[in-house]
């Protein structure tokens, strides 16, 4: 009798460990295949984020471009973004905003034993083309807003051949030159650097001081032009320009992007470029809200979602 009640109890015993161990290898089982579904998951969501990324260079002039050029990153990049998974809209401008969703068949190994062969993961992204509240790497050469090709019928103008002006502007000996960097005394501040490379640094909209006594007759400055020469260069667009002489401050209103061709002398310590107005997408920062900021054909790109 004794001898019987150890065997059942071996038994159940047997059974017990049994089902503990397919209980234990189950959830191991499950957690090593949710931890495979979930990086699917995020490498889907990296997809999703760079082919929104890539397809709003071309917003919001090219909205067809746009969603070639996302779908093509896409399929470069693990795919999973069919044509009707990218879709373009309207958020402050029209067709600013691209979105894309990335879809993926994550496989199941272990959870297969339990009829689970896979898991389908999503991931949505959107990105925006907007003119951005900051930039970073502007040069120091103002643009006044009433220029014919940004203020004229049906402009801004782009990629027409135009010249800037680099004169006193009504602020003696500031020939068109803006301190960019108000911690830098008039006079001083990095010009040729700051034309070759841009300023370091965001800049917001607003009054900045104008730089008397900087002029493009130093050799630096026309060595700065020369390494620009056939590339785009970016410049605050202003609208008034108030008191005068060391006073003299430009109201920064937005930023153009100008492409360099040539420059020369006009007349006296006068010079004037050469080149056209250009679309560009700029390192910039976003405002959180539609400021409504004048459209010069200067967009910066941000993750909006």
């Amino acid at each position: 009798m004794t001898r019987r009640l150890l065997d059942d109890q071996r038994g159940q015993a047997l059974l017990m460990t049994t089902l503990f161990l397919t209980v234990v290898i189950g959830a191991v089982a499950i957690t090593l295949d949710v931890g495979e579904w979930y990086r699917e998951q995020r490498q889907a969501q990296a997809t999703a984020d760079a082919a929104v990324l890539a397809g709003a260079q071309d917003l919001p002039t090219n909205p067809a471009a746009a969603i070639s050029s996302a779908k093509s990153y896409a399929d470069q990049n693990g795919g999973g973004v069919a044509a009707a998974d990218i879709s373009v809209t309207s958020d402050w401008q029209t067709n600013d905003t691209i979105s894309v969703a990335a879809r993926r068949a994550a496989p199941g190994f272990f959870s297969k034993l339990f009829g689970i062969s896979s898991a389908n993961v999503k991931a949505t992204a959107s990105a925006r083309a907007a003119v951005p509240e900051q930039v970073f790497g502007a040069a120091p050469i103002v643009v006044n807003k009433l220029h014919p090709l940004l203020s004229g019928p049906g402009c801004p103008c782009f990629d027409v051949e135009t010249t800037l002006p680099l004169s006193k502007t009504g602020a003696p000996g500031a020939f068109g030159l803006v301190n960019l960097d108000p911690t830098a005394s008039n006079g001083n501040p990095n010009i040729a650097l700051w034309v070759q490379y841009g300023y370091d640094g965001y800049l917001d909209l607003g009054p900045y001081d104008s730089d008397p006594g900087a002029s493009f007759n130093g050799n630096d400055v026309k060595g700065a032009l020369d390494a620009r020469m056939g590339t785009e260069l970016l410049f605050p667009v202003y609208d008034t320009l108030t008191s005068g002489g060391s006073n003299a401050q430009y109201d920064v209103i937005g930023w153009v992007g100008f492409h360099l061709d040539g420059y020369s002398k006009s007349k006296g310590n006068d010079y004037q470029l050469q080149g056209y107005f250009t679309r560009v997408i700029w390192d910039g920062l976003q405002s959180k809200t539609n400021q409504h900021y004048p459209d010069f054909g200067v967009y910066s790109v941000s993750l909006v979602k």
